[in-house]
């Protein structure tokens, strides 16, 4: 479609995976299908319990064949996404509850596999955590599967996508994303439903495909051969651009295939300012298969491993031995290389095998991370012990999630030296004394960082929970979500806080939630004296590219008279002119500063 025959379209939606595509419009109509509703007479009622059972068995064998597939190409963290829908199937929860609708209600199968799965959704809503909230969509995925399977419909209908396509669709199951993606046909995703932990999103960060998720309508609004710009950093899709904005989005399209090229040509250089300043760039990660990536864009190490895939959909927590695999793979991946592991971050809400199903009146400040850790301690055991394996084969730091005060961390060290001593005495080997730090990301942890920072071996400043628990809002609520504000002269007092109190008792401190990552807070953050920053593969280049062109000396002039300032608005625009003002047409100095700099080495024991 000419670009000129229909008005431009403008649509945001949310930055998923970073990048500039244009290409043509691939709608992909994966929409739910219409449920039939009957009511079934007192003879059909084992029929139809039978009926489901065949169809849970063969949505069960696609699903192992596809498992199969994407463990060959892709490897086994996306293929584990495939094994938890495996396992829904087979959950009580799901199966026995359609059974019973089947026989006390006596509606058929499809029926009751709608209601069951609409009844599942609803109890995702109340999870505080984004990535657990997102699996909704698996729910929706697996009742799609045995609905079609039920009604004789096609399932997995290989699709021939167009060369630099940009595929639009209301949603994407994983399998379609990775296959997709993997095709190398792909120029960008558009959907209507996701976030930032998607599996669309998660796919796509892995394969460097640009992606833009929550798009609302994006799938109605879009037809098949519409031209469509993207930019999967912002969030921004045009349909049907004019000549100027589609010059626009290929002159960034351009600027971005450059920055990549420059990142594998810089990858091996130091992030250090002009004046001699030395920051670690390190990676954010949740699969394996995203490590490529990380080393390629320059990823000194790992700032932050998540480890909550591995409860995703399951019925039983993970054994020690799954858990040591994991930490094993990507241990040795890093080839020595620094990995931060964060012990896990979960609340009672999402934890497999729970059977009791309570919504708690406010879930993200109630029983998680750290707190329902040491609320289980065998299950944090588990973790730990395998933790304590793996660090055998690499350079392990571990970390505490949601820490408020001294006495949970003591308590949570005490557990992670009881399993030591567990180990060593029944000879299994484990690695040398590692690090061990927490994560800052509550005020109270803030206001007592002098106090933490003589028992912990570093600080990683959590600036998404932080900055939510600062300013007392919810990201996630529409109605507030503007007041999430990073520049906030509280939110600058409280980091200023921690980075003085881990200067003053020598440990390193990194930040790891999403401020880190934005080039816009690279000099605040420089002035502050950030140690380490950790992101996506795809900011790394960016925010090098930024602190190889100021010295830190300048940044934390502006730092100081942009404190003077009294508003959010205020200090944001101050920056954003002086950057607009200094660095945009800096060109990149030559690889000068080569040294360490003067980052203060951190304590080793743990």
């Amino acid at each position: 479609m000419s670009s000129q025959a229909t008005p431009t379209l403008r649509l945001m939606g949310i930055g998923a995976s970073p990048g500039v595509a244009v290409g043509h419009a691939f709608i992909l109509d994966r929409k739910r299908i219409r449920t039939p509703k009957l009511r079934l007479a007192e003879a059909e009622v084992e029929p139809e319990r039978m009926r489901m059972k065949t169809a849970v068995d063969l949505s069960d064998r696609q699903l192992a064949e596809l498992k199969e597939q994407i463990t060959r190409t892709e490897g086994s963290d996306h293929a584990l996404i495939l094994e938890a829908h495996r396992l829904m199937l087979h959950d009580p929860m799901l199966v026995d509850a359609v059974n019973q609708l089947i026989v006390e209600d006596r509606i058929n199968a499809e029926w009751a596999v709608r209601r069951v799965a609409r009844k599942i959704k609803h109890l995702f809503d109340n999870i505080p955590d984004e990535y657990f909230r997102e699996r909704r969509s698996d729910v929706d995925y697996v009742a799609d599967r045995i609905i079609r399977n039920l009604m004789g419909q096609v399932v997995d209908e290989e699709v021939e996508v167009p060369a630099e396509a940009i595929v639009v669709a209301h949603d994407l199951p994983p399998a379609d994303a990775s296959l997709m993606a993997r095709s190398g046909r792909v120029a960008g995703f558009v959907t209507d439903l996701g976030g930032q932990t998607s599996h669309t999103a998660i796919v796509a960060r892995a394969r460097e495909t640009p992606a833009v998720v929550g798009a609302g309508r994006a799938s109605e609004q879009i037809s098949p051969g519409d031209l469509v710009a993207m930019d999967g950093t912002r969030g921004i899709i045009l349909v049907n651009p004019t000549e100027e904005q589609l010059q626009s989005f290929r002159e960034e399209q351009r600027r971005h295939q450059e920055a990549e090229q420059l990142a594998l040509a810089t990858k091996d250089l130091e992030a250090v300012s002009t004046d001699g300043f030395r920051i670690r760039l390190n990676g954010n990660m949740e699969f394996l298969e995203e490590i490529p990536s990380l080393l390629a864009h320059g990823a000194e190490g790992i700032g932050l491993y998540r480890t909550e895939f591995m409860f995703l959909d399951r019925k039983t927590a993970p054994t020690e031995e799954e858990h040591y695999r994991a930490y094993r793979q990507v241990l040795e991946a890093m080839g020595g290389k620094p990995v931060t592991i964060r012990t896990l971050d979960l609340g009672g809400d999402k934890v497999p095998g729970k059977t009791k199903h309570e919504k708690e009146p406010n879930p993200a400040m109630g029983l998680r991370a750290i707190r329902y850790c040491l609320s289980n301690r065998e299950l944090f055991r588990v973790q730990l012990r395998a933790l304590l394996r793996a660090s055998v084969h690499g350079n392990l730091r571990l970390m505490f999630p949601l820490i408020c005060g001294v006495s949970e961390l003591r308590e949570a060290r005490s557990e992670l030296e009881a399993c030591r001593t567990e180990l060593g005495r029944a000879g299994v080997p484990v690695g040398k004394r590692f690090p061990v730090g927490i994560m800052v990301e509550t005020p109270s942890a803030a206001m007592i960082a002098d106090r933490l920072a003589q028992e912990a071996d570093f600080f990683s400043v959590g600036t998404n929970d932080l900055i939510q628990y600062s300013l007392a809002i919810d990201r996630q609520n529409r109605e507030v979500a503007y007041l999430y504000r990073p520049l906030h002269l509280s939110v600058l007092r409280m980091l200023e806080t921690i980075v003085h109190a881990a200067k003053a008792a020598n440990i390193p401190v990194s930040m790891c939630g999403e401020m880190a990552g934005d080039p816009l807070y690279t000099l605040v953050l420089l002035a502050l004296g950030f140690d380490e920053l950790s992101m996506t593969s795809g900011q790394i280049p960016a925010v090098k590219r930024f602190l190889r062109r100021v010295g830190r000396k300048d940044a934390t002039e502006l730092l100081r008279e942009a404190m003077e300032l009294t508003t959010a608005e205020e200090i944001e625009r101050f920056m954003r002119t002086e950057m607009d003002r200094r660095f945009v047409d800096t060109p990149e100095p030559a690889a000068a500063h080569e040294s360490p700099g003067d980052t203060p080495s951190g304590r080793t024991t743990g």
